[in-house]
């Protein structure tokens, strides 16, 4: 018989759990987080989303499809590790290239499994997310956690630019380019341009610390900020490109942390919430239309705007525009101009979702349509005018 390396699992509150070793073997510190997907764990790992993160899927069994090479979200496993209830023994895809656990291992990802993940996510739920550690080489709870209270929060952590791409890229619009998008890479998916470029946007990944005159200097037709890790009251840089974008009118689209970064722009709060949001399964409502959409999340901060009024800004007037179901949290921004037009706008979940829900995939056309509007009007303003 094989034999299975303990692990132990320890919350900054004490409460401990047991299991093995599941991938690389080590020891490993982030905050912990439940996420509800029953699929798409390859698109979890690896979502930049995620660092500096110890994710524990509620899902009982993972592992069942193996890993293959056309799913990840970015080129690396970005998780700081990883929490299972029951790996596959082995995989079962035609897709499948390796195993999960020789992912995990081969990407120097500390797991554990054989844990009760259901009393985990319900101590989670109760006492909120915070620091963990996990580790297979350590088999003293109170020297493991004396480590957990001494690693950084994820309150005040500025991850963006850790996560961001290294050098710019383009992906081409597939068929005609119709616009010129600049996206700022706050930790982006690799599946966000890709739907962009499916409407005929060429798209322009920068890095997160890019400023505005380098934007501008791309001619865009629109700016997009994806989503990101860390928390959003720390993300300067970005917030002060986007006060610059919206003064001259460069229409706006933001997802997950561009949603909070625009929320700034637009000066209002942001907050940490009691657990997050992290699944494929969270009903949000467009209080435009009046329809839910099943959407995905992943996001431990929220924006704080006024749910009741809209809110007049610096520029124009903005309001909530779609809201979470489950608890009433703020899940898309809307920005008009003075003539009434959608002019920016924003959602706190994943319009890309490679593992699907695909509700809200025509977000991606309200974003061609915001640009189209706009072709000609900004002249003068610093920003691209067409014939």
């Amino acid at each position: 018989m094989t034999t299975r390396t303990p692990a132990l699992l320890v919350l900054e509150d004490g409460r401990t759990f047991r299991g093995e070793s599941y991938g690389a073997r080590g020891e490993t510190f982030g905050e912990a987080v439940f996420a509800t997907g029953m699929t798409g764990y390859q698109e979890t790992l690896t979502d930049p989303s995620y660092h500096r993160q110890v994710v524990v899927q509620t899902a009982p069994h993972i592992g069942n499809t193996g890993v293959n090479d056309e799913d990840p979200e970015s080129g690396r496993i970005w998780v700081a590790g990883y929490v299972v209830r029951e790996p596959a023994r082995r995989p079962s895809s035609w897709r499948s290239r390796r195993s999960l656990a020789e992912e995990l291992s081969a990407q120097d990802v500390v797991g554990i499994s054989g844990v009760d993940t259901r009393a985990l996510t319900r101590h989670l739920r109760e006492r909120g997310a915070m620091r963990v550690g996990v580790s297979s080489v350590e088999t003293d709870p109170e020297a493991l956690r004396e480590r957990v209270l001494a690693s950084p929060p994820m309150v005040g952590a500025d991850l963006a630019a850790e996560v961001s791409t290294a050098e710019p890229y383009v992906v081409p619009a597939e068929g005609e380019r119709r616009f010129t998008v600049v996206a700022l890479d706050l930790g982006i998916k690799t599946m966000t341009p890709r739907r962009m470029a499916e409407r005929g946007m060429e798209v322009h990944v920068v890095r997160a610390d890019t400023p505005l005159d380098d934007v501008l200097a791309l001619n865009p037709d629109g700016l997009f900020m994806s989503n990101g890790p860390g928390d959003p009251a720390t993300t300067d840089g970005p917030v002060e490109v986007l006060r610059g974008a919206l003064e001259r009118r460069l229409p706006f689209f933001g997802i997950c942390f561009g949603n909070q970064v625009f929320g700034r722009a637009l000066g209002f709060g942001t907050y940490k919430l009691g657990y997050g949001h992290r699944g494929i399964n969270q009903p949000v409502q467009d209080r435009g239309t009046g329809k839910v959409e099943v959407t995905a999340h992943n996001h431990g901060f929220a924006v704080d705007a006024p749910l009741d009024r809209p809110a007049d800004t610096a520029f124009g007037r903005a309001e909530v525009s779609h809201v979470c179901l489950n608890d009433d949290v703020v899940e898309g921004l809307a920005l008009h101009d003075a003539g009434g037009r959608l002019s920016a706008f924003s959602v706190q979940y994943h319009p890309e979702a490679a593992a699907g829900p695909h509700d809200a995939a025509y977000l991606f056309d309200r974003f061609a349509d915001v640009m189209s509007a706009s072709e000609g009007t900004s002249k003068g303003n610093g920003v691209r005018a067409h014939a």
